[in-house]
């Protein structure tokens, strides 16, 4: 197993937070045919998860790329189409595990499954000439602002959560499995108001007769608790490119910073749990406003 890249991945994301940055607050106001927010996508359209999404949002902002497309050094060559000389590529990484045989302590053959990780290099398109016209057209026209969106009205309505409405704060109630939120008209615009839905929602999806996790999280500020307000700001983000919405950075969130910053230095893999807990509850949510 290669520590050194969760070493390198979680430096890379310590570095942002500790300049301010959260790399899963995309640059939304980045413009093209595939969506001005969306997550990042393969040469074939497919979106990317967990880790990969914050390391490739990260890079979009520190270089200024618009695009959300993301191609290796070979896919641009299939295409026709080539790397422009001294570009810098960026990495992602994909988990697996290969299975090896051991004899244990009986003269018994077992078999245990070892994870992995790997990384390999892709670049955004803007970084690569000669690509197909749809890659690379010009940016799409901002969506005109609404008081309410119909599609995120709609997808949080399927979900069937007990969402309260009133009072003056946001917060999920585990112990009674309900969501508060205050009235729409208390939030600067629809899109803060979706944001916050959608955090709640992914507090949600803890619930012991949902995805049941458990993050070890007693009281504010220790380890645990950190990590859970991780995986619901970073599931956030990633409902609302999946909705198309630009959130807003909570004020009350910006205490966190600290928290996540000690987490992330104490655990190298920290980051990575958080990534993938947070596609994990995004998917769970999705998956039960299709089935609905």
């Amino acid at each position: 197993m290669k520590t050194d890249l969760y070493e390198q991945v979680t430096n890379q994301i310590v570095r942002q937070l500790e300049q301010g940055v959260r790399p899963w607050m995309v640059p939304w106001n980045a413009g093209h045919p595939a969506g001005s927010i969306c997550r990042p996508l393969r040469c074939n359209g497919q979106p990317y998860n967990g880790i990969n999404i914050l390391m490739l949002w990260g890079t979009a902002m520190e270089r200024g790329y618009a695009a959300p497309i993301w191609i290796t050094y070979k896919q641009a060559q299939e295409l026709g189409a080539h790397v422009r000389k001294g570009e810098k590529g960026s990495m992602v990484v994909y988990a697996n595990t290969i299975t090896r045989t051991d004899t244990n302590e009986q003269g018994e053959d077992e078999e245990r499954n070892i994870p992995f990780l790997k990384s390999y290099t892709v670049f955004n398109v803007e970084q690569i000439d000669g690509l197909p016209a749809h890659f690379t057209a010009a940016p799409a026209l901002p969506m005109e602002g609404v008081a309410r969106d119909e599609r995120s009205e709609g997808f949080f309505k399927t979900l069937g959560a007990d969402i309260r409405i009133g009072g003056n704060r946001a917060f999920y109630a585990p112990a009674l499995d309900y969501i508060q939120m205050p009235e729409f008209h208390a939030f600067n615009d629809a899109e803060s108001y979706y944001g916050t839905l959608a955090h709640e929602c992914i507090h949600w999806t803890m619930h012991g007769k949902r995805l049941d996790r458990d993050l070890g999280g007693k009281r504010f500020g220790d380890e645990g608790y950190a990590m859970e307000e991780l995986v619901a700001e970073i599931g956030a983000a990633f409902l609302c490119a999946d909705l198309g919405l630009e959130p807003e950075v909570r004020d009350d969130h910006a205490a966190y910073i600290g928290n996540w910053l000690k987490v992330l230095k104490t655990d190298n893999r920290a980051i990575f749990t958080a990534a993938s807990k947070a596609s994990q509850a995004a998917q769970y949510l999705h998956d039960l406003g299709a089935a609905a």
